[in-house]
């Protein structure tokens, strides 16, 4: 029998870490050795995550080996000043400038400018003294690193620069680096900024292959590397629903965080609109926001005379999220009305598939997201400024809810199951 191909995967966010960052290398682990693949984990012993979610440990393969080394955070101090501004910022959830507190400013100063490319640099030197010992001492041939944070880059780049071409280094992106949006909230020096610029020059340049999860991402990478770029998305490891559940409310769910700026006023004016003329709506409509949510949202969905309508919970358990999401009528996704975000598809779009419910995305023109909702026929897109549209959208949707007309999304999803981007993945591996 061939002996497996051993392949170190260096990440922070791990079980009982909650969030979509987990659930991908979580899956990838979970496929790989049905393709002659042998991981190992390395993540940090005691880290701060912002998100927790025990259950996803249950996911975890038991014969897997997982490294653990310890790591020290400065999160861990600035949460004695305030918990849960430290876990906001954290989290990505950042408030519009003009709604900053001064300890929020100075919270998002010293973290852009003292700590980069992130709070989780200073576990760099400490992991790349210890694994270079373990990588010979196993003949790893393979590192893969998986950002953000994108320190864990900089593990692969001083692993690379010690052992050179003995070591093959496939930098895996989940999200861009310095075209992020919440990268440019962060109060940096035009100094730090152009570090930024620096080390994802180097990074990309500097590693043998670069995985990215969306063709924007990879199409703005190319523009700064030579290096190899493919595309592997994110996608799902649930049974797909065959069974649809009769609600009484007619329920649009969002599950997933909603940031500042993720906040779409064009659509909670169209609810609130179709409410004030059709109260058989206003009397079914149930607004689900399941997550971390920002408290601008939430005022914004008030101001629009929803607050009736709304159904708040904050974090709940990833297969709790699947369930609600199987028990929705209408799916919502939400992304920034940003050129910047045209890259970014959350991980929560797949899920969304495998429920088989209608999605009804929102994003801005040229959006990945809406290739992947219109080849899967898995429900509709949206611009910003597509008021009509929508509202016609949700008439139609709501009108299927009342006739109990409601059918499961047909389209086919296959490519997107984990298994078979593991498939790519490891093809990636071996080439």
């Amino acid at each position: 029998m061939k002996k497996p191909k051993k392949v170190l995967i260096v990440c922070y966010y791990w079980p009982p870490a909650g969030g979509p960052g987990v659930q991908r290398w979580l899956k990838f682990v979970k496929y790989l050795p049905e393709y002659g693949i042998e991981p190992i984990v390395y993540i940090p012993k005691n880290p701060e995550y912002p998100i927790i979610d025990n259950e996803l440990l249950k996911e975890v393969p038991k014969h897997l080996q997982i490294l653990k080394r310890p790591i020290r955070e400065p999160y861990k101090w600035a949460s004695m000043l305030s918990r849960k501004q430290t876990k906001n910022i954290s989290s990505g959830i950042v408030p519009s400038e003009k709604k900053q507190t001064l300890l929020q400013k100075a919270l998002l100063y010293i973290r852009g400018n003292y700590f980069v490319p992130d709070a989780r640099v200073g576990w760099v030197k400490p992991s790349v003294k210890f694994l270079n010992k373990f990588i010979q001492e196993e003949e790893i041939e393979t590192v893969i690193t998986t950002g953000p944070p994108h320190s864990m880059h900089l593990i692969g780049l001083g692993l690379k620069e010690q052992l050179k071409t003995s070591l093959k280094w496939i930098a895996d992106f989940r999200d861009p680096w310095t075209t992020i949006v919440y990268h440019s909230k962060l109060r940096m020096t035009p100094k730090t900024a152009k570090r930024h610029k620096y080390l994802e020059r180097i990074v990309l340049d500097s590693a043998d292959k670069i995985l990215v999860t969306s063709p924007t991402t990879k199409g703005e990478f190319q523009e700064l590397t030579k290096s190899l770029i493919d595309v592997i998305t994110n996608g799902f490891d649930v049974l797909e629903n065959e069974n649809l559940k009769s609600n009484k409310n007619f329920t649009i769910s969002h599950i997933g965080s909603l940031l500042s700026d993720r906040n779409p006023q064009v659509l909670w004016k169209v609810l609130s609109e179709i409410t004030k003329r059709n109260s058989a709506f206003k009397t079914a409509l149930k607004l689900a926001i399941v997550g971390r949510v920002s408290e601008e949202v939430i005022d914004s969905i008030r101001a629009f005379g929803l607050e009736d309508n709304l159904y708040l919970e904050g974090y709940i358990a990833h297969k709790d999220a699947i369930e609600m999401q199987r028990a929705s009528n209408v799916l919502l996704l939400i992304e920034i009305d940003s050129q910047k975000t045209k890259s970014i598809i959350p991980g929560k779009l797949f899920e969304y598939l495998a429920a088989r419910r209608p999605i009804l995305a929102i994003g801005p023109e040229g959006s990945d997201i809406a290739d992947i909702v219109h080849k899967t026929k898995s429900g509709s897109f949206h611009t910003y400024n597509a008021e009509d549209e929508l509202q016609k959208t949700i008439l139609t949707l709501f009108e299927h809810y009342q006739n109990k007309t409601e059918a499961l999304q047909n389209g086919d999803i296959s490519a997107y199951h984990r298994k078979s981007l593991t498939k790519q993945l490891a093809q990636r591996i071996a080439e």
